[in-house]
């Protein structure tokens, strides 16, 4: 049966008909703001292509935390600009270095607030790489998860709430679960950067933690952006390995990966909206060319509809307040 007996616009004449059959809703409670955090006291330094993100001092981070607690939003999502960095990525395990100072002030004034340390080294080696290099520059693999798991165990001391380890190493989700079981910390969950991709969206990220690689790229752990099956693997890879959240990274030009592991596992879904996606709509809007409001939640709600149940993005504080107005 068809036309005319048939007529799908029907459901779309009025809002409230609209709203009645809404397939899928994006909400302030699937949100997760990034902040980058630093060394000094009053420290704000605005990053020139993510506009309105800056790398600032605790004091500023908590700030800025009270408006994502007064907005609804559930989450934050930790980087860390160290003090000093070396080959070891040693200041990453310092417990005096910003990240765990701000988890720590964190977890004091805003305890309902969960705070999610990311989990690598590209922004404490001198290298830039993810972990420990050999002779010849490449990251070895067996050396650099047992350094994460220390990392790790220094943001559960802290207060840290869920562990996202996002350096793509084999067997990294493995070493973090015995570390954190070992040590009293069984109870915090991990959120994994399963499907990682060595993409180009990332750009506006790597000013913004200083995390550019000295040399070479990131192709030989992160994975290649033709992959789609391969996806399925590193997530299975996870899970068996105790990860309780899988991500995807980027989002927007990975909504059918997250759409096969979001049918494949029974488990709750990140997708991580970067910092390449969020610049550009931000240069569109800023130009003139888009209407930022709507595409923005039209993003964010196709990231949701591919089957995200959890979306980091830069955008949380506006689409937060936009929700609101909505409602």
């Amino acid at each position: 049966m068809g036309f005319p007996v048939v007529r799908a616009r029907r459901l779309r004449s009025s809002e409230n008909i609209r709203r009645l059959v809404r397939e899928n809703y994006l909400r302030v409670d699937d949100l997760v703001y990034p902040l980058f955090v630093t060394n000094g006291e009053g420290v704000r330094n605005p990053v020139e292509s993510m506009p309105g993100v800056s790398q600032q001092s605790v004091d500023m981070v908590l700030k800025e935390a009270g408006e994502v607690v007064e907005l609804g939003i559930p989450a934050v999502l930790l980087f860390g600009i160290p003090a000093y960095k070396d080959e070891k990525g040693s200041s990453a395990y310092d417990e005096n270095e910003a990240v765990q100072r701000a988890i720590r002030a964190l977890k004091e004034k805003y305890p309902e607030l969960l705070v999610i340390p990311d989990l690598c080294m590209c922004e404490y080696t001198s290298h830039g790489h993810c972990g420990l290099l050999d002779e010849k520059g490449v990251v070895m693999n067996d050396e650099t998860i047992s350094v994460l798991a220390k990392i790790a165990l220094s943001y559960a001391a802290a207060g840290a709430d869920i562990i996202a380890p996002s350096d793509m190493m084999d067997g990294r989700v493995a070493a973090v679960r015995e570390a954190l079981d070992a040590n009293g910390f069984a109870d915090i969950p991990i959120m994994s950067y399963s499907a990682k991709y060595a993409s180009g969206f990332y750009g506006p990220f790597r000013d913004v933690a200083e995390s550019t690689p000295q040399f070479g790229d990131r192709r030989g752990y992160q994975m290649d952006p033709a992959n789609s099956d391969e996806a399925l693997k590193e997530v299975w890879l996870d899970v068996e390995e105790g990860a309780d959240i899988v991500m995807v990274k980027p989002a927007l030009p990975y909504l059918d990966i997250i759409r096969r592991i979001k049918d494949e596992f029974n488990l709750p879904v990140a997708a991580y909206n970067v910092s390449g996606e969020y610049a550009m709509l931000k240069a569109a809007a800023q130009n003139g060319w888009l209407d930022e409001k709507r595409v923005v939640l039209e993003a964010l709600t196709g990231i949701k509809r591919a089957g995200a149940d959890i979306i980091i993005t830069y955008h949380a504080k506006d689409a937060a307040r936009w929700l609101k107005e909505e409602q």
